[in-house]
């Protein structure tokens, strides 16, 4: 039996995470069918494109994984094609679906195991770009979107009435905010880390909030809030909603009110209510992401070709009329340009919800990785010492603002430190020359848990006055070089495992010191000191145009960091975050 490879054109791409029309789906695989052996004729003698009445030959098995939720519909196609005598070259079709998570076949793959299966669904192209980024990875080649399900916010009917539904619409950020100002409205979500409708809707979050002043903060407080309630695996995330109407349920804090979900998860549960309480749907006004199940061939160049005839065969089965029927009836749209009512309906959807407009454009990879930067520091909560310039230079006035560089620093680091919660552990250093002895710094507030509590107060306490404390010293210089070694020295002998380690250091000048150590110097101890099993990146932010964007940016990239430039303070906050997430998706397992 010969083996091949598809076309170049055709192995290369990636599936479109926004399914159109069926019948282009369908016709892009009958071609690559046809073309993948010996040429149309053959195809066509051997019963490939037929519903043949009877196999002439031994069936082949093709053994397919599929995401938990996609698994029972590709059983009943499965089911379906060996009740008619379905045939590829004469031969019937031996399908076997295994359920398996999306994220743990991906994992597998990446680390480039042998698979016992010859094609992957999975319910989001993510996972196929995430196991195809690694070089050593098993190669996955997928050959098209066999269904899709816009990913929206489920809710108990109780929750959605007090939010207006299904008569008023909403935006990502403002759904999530409404979640965040009312205690009653638990919202949960399965980890963005291990789901595809999770990871999706954080990024869209993201970018939305990204449009909005002051959104970077909302999306971190709610990542904050929304990692308590977070469960493994989208189906798990089903069973933290109220077992029943009681009030007993209702008002368990264990339970979630809404939940973000796909149209598919709705669907399945609401159908199994039967006469229980079902969930209602909002579909975000500003437009909902798609899971997009990509049909995928598993190590292709190792199958045999009636082995990867069959599974094009069957990928087209589910294109065609009768698959498409099957798929539809478990809740999945096969056409996004023809939306079944019934199946909205049956998911908890209702117009005016806008669940009938076009797809979001394909989610850009690096938003993806913010998003998953994002969440991962907020999951494992951060240790970050800031070190901030008090040199006389600070006192300088920001332009248009009637504040002086440190004032608009003061309220940038307040503004930050809200976003953080009692678990982070967050301590202040300042520098100038010469503030303690010798040393040109001084620890103000060692770097502590946030609700640890001392006498009267917690530790969010004592950073927030001194935050608000903070000024610059009289003639004093900028100390940059000694300050910048001995507080990564601290950072990296203080490295607690499984928390985002970091050093964020502000500066509004060059190094001023004549005694210090030189900058080549400093480059090479911080090269020594960094350790990519404990890593603490350096975050450097040279405020105002007498900083040295070139200098910080050689610092910090010794030590796996980044160095930034803010000519407006008031960015500070902003540029803080965006660095951490950076930082955070490098160093992320």
């Amino acid at each position: 039996m010969g083996r091949h490879s598809l076309p170049d054109a055709y192995g290369a791409g990636a599936a479109d995470p926004r399914p159109r029309a069926r019948r282009r789906t369908v016709a892009i695989a009958t071609v690559l069918v046809l073309t993948v052996a010996a040429g149309t004729a053959v195809a066509v003698r051997g019963g490939l494109l037929s519903f043949g009445s009877s196999c002439r030959d031994n069936a082949v098995p093709l053994k397919i994984a599929a995401s938990p939720d996609m698994a029972p519909a590709l059983r009943a196609v499965a089911e379906y094609a060996r009740a008619h005598n379905i045939t590829s070259d004469g031969h019937c079709i031996a399908v076997t679906v295994t359920a398996r998570e999306s994220y743990k076949v991906a994992d597998a793959l990446r680390s480039g195991n042998k698979s016992d299966v010859q094609a992957w669904v999975p319910d989001s192209a993510l996972w196929v770009t995430r196991v195809s980024g690694e070089s050593n990875a098993t190669r996955v080649t997928a050959a098209g979107s066999v269904a899709s399900s816009p990913v929206g916010v489920a809710m108990v009917p109780s929750a959605a009435k007090s939010l207006g539904w299904p008569e008023k619409t909403y935006t990502w950020t403002e759904l999530a905010g409404a979640a965040l100002r009312d205690d009653r409205l638990r919202l949960g979500a399965a980890d963005p880390v291990r789901s595809a409708a999770g990871l999706l809707a954080l990024t869209q979050l993201n970018t939305a909030a990204a449009t909005i002043k002051g959104g970077d903060t909302q999306v971190a407080a709610m990542a904050k809030t929304l990692s308590q309630r977070t469960s493994d695996s989208d189906s798990q995330v089903l069973d933290t909603l109220p077992r029943d109407s009681s009030g007993t349920e209702q008002g368990n804090p264990q339970r979630n009110q809404a939940l973000i979900l796909s149209e598919q998860s709705a669907f399945a549960y609401n159908s199994s209510a039967g006469g229980g309480a079902r969930l209602d749907l909002f579909y975000p006004k500003d437009g909902s992401p798609r899971l997009d199940y990509p049909f995928t061939l598993v190590d292709e160049s190792r199958l045999s070709t009636d082995t990867s005839r069959a599974a094009l065969r069957f990928m087209t089965l589910l294109g065609e009329s009768d698959g498409q029927r099957i798929l539809e009836r478990y809740g999945f749209r096969t056409d996004d340009e023809k939306v079944s009512p019934a199946l909205v309906t049956k998911a908890g959807g209702r117009a005016p919800q806008p669940f009938a407009r076009a797809a979001l454009d394909p989610t850009p990879a690096k938003a993806v990785d913010e998003a998953l930067g994002t969440w991962t520091i907020t999951v494992q909560s951060a240790r970050i010492t800031t070190v901030v310039d008090a040199s006389a230079s600070m006192a300088q006035p920001v332009p248009g603002t009637g504040q002086s560089r440190m004032d608009v620093t003061r309220a940038s680091l307040l503004q930050a430190l809200a976003t953080f919660t009692s678990e982070d552990e967050i301590g202040l250093w300042k520098f100038s020359t010469r503030l303690d002895g010798d040393r040109d710094y001084r620890v103000l507030v060692p770097t502590e848990r946030l609700g640890d509590r001392k006498g009267n107060g917690t530790q969010r306490d004592r950073l927030s006055a001194a935050f608000s404390s903070l000024s610059p010293v009289p003639n004093g210089a900028t100390g940059l070089y000694d300050t910048t070694l001995a507080a990564y020295k601290a950072a990296t002998s203080s490295y607690v495992k499984g928390k985002f380690n970091a050093l964020v250091l502000l500066t509004d000048g060059v190094n001023q010191d004549p005694g210090s150590i030189s900058r080549s110097a400093l480059v090479t101890q911080l090269l020594k000191l960094t350790d990519p099993q404990r890593p603490v990146p350096l975050i450097a932010i040279a405020v105002g145009p007498d900083a040295d964007k070139a200098e910080v940016q050689e610092i910090a990239k010794a030590t796996g960091g980044s160095g930034q430039q803010v000519n407006d303070p008031t960015q500070i906050h902003s540029v803080i975050l965006r660095a951490i997430v950076a930082a955070g998706s490098q160093n992320q397992g």
